[in-house]
């Protein structure tokens, strides 16, 4: 066999290993009994597929134990749709692999693992069922109009008060007064909708709004008092970092457009903030008050 192509086949069966007891790590902490059936299912596929390389390769490739460390965790922290998605990602490249090298002439029997590759994402679609991601808007809510209202506030704050700790109690305060508000606004208009779980739906809010308050704030209270420019430019920094950072996972866990959503967010959050220091140089230098 050309080397090459025994390379690209051992690659295959590396990843068909691997991905396989991936599938069986979620499958443990994963409660629901569907779930867990189709993750099992879908692992039996992968075992299959190694088999079938192997007898062209005959060769017995390990498990990566810290790529399937990495995924186990991932799938644990931020849910396996997110975890999973991602290796289905890499998967549909693997699909697309076997095209590009045409191998499946040589090797007929691999034109049926890419059918079945394909049909992975569509079985993973039937059990999205995650309650973080059914509460995505609650916690899109909560974070976006923390990203405004506080990359606002501070940047209003930072050239009429020039001090760091300063603006980091009227941050803190502004924040924790916005986050009680915000919780209880959720859960009234989910209420007055008859939407189950109301009481949910307004901690998502509630925690994800305050979360984000803690982070863009947090460079006020560590840097020194006469530092209060740097400590805006980091904060807003950390803004677009949680704005990249939350998109890509929405983008990867359902399916959402990754680029418009994350230039819509910066622009509205930086646009704000913009906005707030001017306001802040007004009312310094035109209303002469300062504190």
């Amino acid at each position: 066999m050309d080397e090459n192509l025994k390379k690209i086949l051992l690659k295959m069966q590396s990843d068909e290993v691997n991905e396989r007891q991936i599938y069986l790590n979620v499958a443990k902490f994963t409660k629901d009994a569907k779930n867990i059936n189709i993750l099992n299912k879908i692992a039996e596929e992968e075992k299959a597929h190694y088999n079938v390389l192997f007898k062209y390769t005959n060769t017995h490739i390990p498990i990566d134990k810290k790529r399937v460390w990495f995924y186990s965790i991932i799938a644990r922290i931020f849910g396996f749709t997110f975890a999973l998605k991602e290796m289905e990602e890499r998967e549909s490249h693997a699909v697309k692999g076997y095209n590009y090298y045409k191998i499946t002439n040589h090797f007929p029997e691999l034109s049926d693992i890419a059918e079945e590759e394909e049909k992975h994402e569509s079985l993973l679609l039937d059990i999205l069922d995650e309650e973080r991601l059914k509460y995505v808007s609650s916690i899109v809510l909560g974070l976006n109009d923390a990203l405004v209202e506080i990359t606002g506030s501070v940047a209003g704050f930072t050239l009429s008060m020039a001090n760091t700790k300063i603006i980091a109690l009227a941050g803190l305060i502004t924040g924790v007064s916005a986050t009680l508000s915000m919780a209880a606004s959720e859960y009234i208009a989910e209420k007055s909708e008859n939407i189950r779980s109301t009481f949910k739906s307004s901690i998502y809010t509630g925690c994800s709004y305050f979360i984000t308050v803690i982070l863009l704030i947090l460079p006020f209270f560590l840097m020194p008092k006469n530092m209060y420019i740097q400590a805006l430019v980091i904060s807003l920094i950390l803004a677009v970092i949680i704005i990249l950072i939350f998109n890509y996972y929405i983008s990867v866990a359902k399916g959402f457009s990754f680029k418009k959503r994350f230039l819509q967010m910066t622009g509205v959050s930086l646009g704000v903030a913009g906005l707030s220091f001017i306001i802040g140089i007004l009312v310094k230098n035109v209303l002469r008050i300062n504190l």
